[in-house]
């Protein structure tokens, strides 16, 4: 899943790449972040359905003239982002991308969480914070073992360890392991190139 967070300005809190069609191709972690309660990632959505429906068509139409060459960049004053857990006000800049003198072959939107928000947002990436428990059950399902091994290791009963494991899917709006997985990959919860999987200490409570 790409993750384009280094790229980001400082100024700015959320970045996206989108193609001709206007979705997404990449995104920084904390757009990521934002809307992780999507039934998948945001990979492959369309932007504007990701804005308020009440200005989809203007920024819509502003995304077409970048692609059409009209203009090279434009701004857009707090525009409601439409997360699972809300709506988030930010200011968008989007800009072309060429390849090349003449050819536009995507845009890149930059977004800046208005101030009302940032404590907001604070607050949800607190609610996905793990227990040391939940940490070590997911550790186990990334690497593969059995419910029965993970109640052995944990000292747990089956039923308590699949009662942890609800827990996770419910948290990360999961429909299963697999799915789990990814989303926990794609939202930052594990080490980078690190087996068995390992969930960064920032990520546990």
């Amino acid at each position: 899943m790409p993750n384009i967070s280094t790229l980001t300005p400082t100024n700015h809190s959320l970045m996206v790449s989108l193609d001709r069609s206007l979705r997404v191709t990449a995104a920084n972690q904390e757009m990521f972040e934002l809307f992780y309660g999507l039934d998948d990632d945001i990979c492959g959505t369309a932007l504007c359905d990701l804005i308020d429906p009440s200005i989809r068509t203007k920024v819509r139409s502003r995304l077409e003239r970048l692609l059409e060459g009209q203009q090279t960049r434009f701004d857009e004053r707090a525009v409601d982002l439409i997360a699972p857990d809300g709506a988030v006000p930010a200011d968008l800049i989007g800009t072309s991308v060429s390849r090349g003198t003449n050819q536009v072959v995507g845009v890149v939107v930059f977004g800046h969480l208005l101030d009302e928000t940032t404590h907001a947002a604070k607050q949800r990436a607190s609610r996905r914070q793990l227990s040391e428990m939940d940490a070590a059950i997911l550790e186990r399902i990334a690497a593969g073992t059995s419910t029965v091994q993970m109640a052995a290791s944990l000292f747990l009963s089956r039923g308590g360890v699949e009662y942890h494991m609800t827990a996770l899917l419910r948290k990360m709006h999961a429909k299963n392991r697999t799915a789990l997985i990814s989303k926990a990959y794609s939202l930052g919860y594990f080490e980078v190139s690190s087996w068995p999987p390992r969930v960064v200490p920032e990520r546990i409570q």
